[in-house]
């Protein structure tokens, strides 16, 4: 065992240890701080998500309008019909696409969001939205096509937007088009 140390003992041992040690001209002056970091804004990043969340609801109340062999339109209240007949025939050209084969109800309509303001803030006046025909869904339905129709028509930004032609995509893709926007 170690014997005990006594306090004067202690006190030589440290006066040995700092006997070249130089004091400071002005110890008062010498500040480090230390660097904070920046602060999270979490209730940005909560209001955010909420904002999300709610701008494309999976309960619309706006039903899009089926035609003759359920195939789904919609025209925005005030538009011109012949807009809907233009749209269908292939008047604007498709300038982006995207596809949201296999995405899950949340991570679709996320990227939809993010798809369609992408395409707003380009300048994009015709999209199409590959949703898929539903054949690896339960009971062969359609679930993410109905979300798709929902979220789109919940949307202020698009006026139309109808069933892709058969070469593409047919009833699982819809031509959307969107209101003029201002190129960044």
């Amino acid at each position: 065992m170690a014997k005990p140390v006594k306090p004067e003992q202690d006190t030589d041992v440290f006066r040995d240890a700092v006997k070249d040690v130089k004091p400071l001209r002005d110890p008062g002056k010498v500040v480090h701080p230390i660097p904070r970091p920046a602060p999270l804004p979490l209730q940005r990043l909560q209001d955010d998500r909420k904002v999300l969340e709610d701008s494309l609801s999976d309960a619309a109340g706006v039903e899009a309008e089926l035609e003759s062999g359920d195939v789904v339109t919609f025209l925005r209240d005030g538009m011109s019909p012949q807009v809907l007949r233009r749209l269908r025939a292939g008047f604007w050209s498709v300038q982006q696409e995207i596809d949201l084969h296999g995405a899950r109800s949340e991570e679709a309509r996320a990227l939809l969001v993010d798809f369609l303001d992408q395409a707003q803030q380009r300048g994009h006046r015709c999209v199409r939205v590959i949703h898929g025909k539903g054949r690896r869904s339960p009971n062969g339905e359609p679930v993410l096509k109905r979300r798709v129709i929902g979220w789109l028509a919940q949307r202020g930004d698009v006026l139309a937007f109808c069933e892709a032609r058969p070469e593409h995509g047919g009833s699982g893709a819809m031509v959307v088009l969107l209101k003029a926007g201002s190129r960044p």
